[in-house]
């Protein structure tokens, strides 16, 4: 699958759900979110006038509970963000994403299910091409599940090379132990699985500033789609509209 803009970084700043709320943890611990804001649309409609494309939205909640559970919210943002949205949390099913996808929602995003039932990513992405992610999510090389919750003894390389023929979008690769701490992004690990792979990556976790994206932009080139970033938007430490032109320079 071709990267979505091959000529530039992509962007996605996040907003993450944990009971209607825009929240961000640390280190993928419920117990460790700073709230950010009640009104998820409203946020979802600023990062859109500061020139934003792509939104991802995680259902927090829904990614411990297996199911939709920031379901209002999200169809809030859905009302609200006029660009593509990408979705994650709780999507462990066919009919949670067939309805996901019928609702607008342009890309799902499939952690949990993805290591434990390889099949549904598979005919899912045959069904609906260029519109399922595979979240690869790691803690110390090994990928994490059920909210970051459990760690599985499957490499984040080898998850990944299950996927390789199954024609999904991109891969989404987080470094937990970096999430929400501002601690940079784990550029080394994206760029070798993006390089590791045919899929196109998206980095995840840990972005502090405009550096980040300085440092990822080179490598596009190996297949490096995009980033997420949170905490450093909320906190001021990294401007949108910067980051935009940076990704596309």
């Amino acid at each position: 699958m071709a990267p979505l803009d091959p000529d530039g970084l992509i962007i996605f700043p996040a907003i993450d759900l944990k009971a209607g709320q825009v929240v961000r943890l640390a280190e993928g611990d419920m117990a460790r979110a700073t709230v950010y804001g009640d009104d998820p649309a409203a946020q979802a409609e600023r990062f859109a006038q500061a020139g934003a494309e792509w939104l991802h939205v995680v259902d927090l909640d829904g990614a411990f509970a297996g199911e939709s559970v920031n379901g209002a919210a999200v169809a809030a943002i859905l009302g609200r963000f006029g660009g593509k949205i990408q979705l994650g949390g709780g999507i462990r099913n066919r009919e949670s994403i067939e309805r996901w996808l019928d609702l607008g929602v342009r890309r799902v995003v499939i952690g949990t299910a993805a290591l434990e039932n390889p099949d549904l990513v598979r005919e899912a992405a045959r069904d609906n091409p260029g519109r399922i992610v595979v979240a690869v999510d790691a803690r110390d090389g090994m990928v994490a599940t059920r909210g970051w919750a459990d760690v599985s003894d499957v490499s984040v390389a080898d998850l990944a090379r299950r996927f390789e023929d199954a024609g999904v979008a991109a891969l989404l690769f987080t470094d937990v132990g970096r999430d929400g701490l501002l601690k940079g992004c784990n550029v080394e690990a994206t760029v070798a699985l993006a390089r590791a792979v045919s899929i196109p990556v998206i980095a995840s976790g840990g972005v502090t500033d405009i550096a980040d994206i300085h440092a990822l932009r080179p490598h596009v080139a190996d297949g490096v789609e995009g980033v997420i970033t949170g905490r450093a938007l909320y906190d001021g430490r990294l401007d949108l509209k910067w980051a935009i032109e940076m990704g596309r320079a």
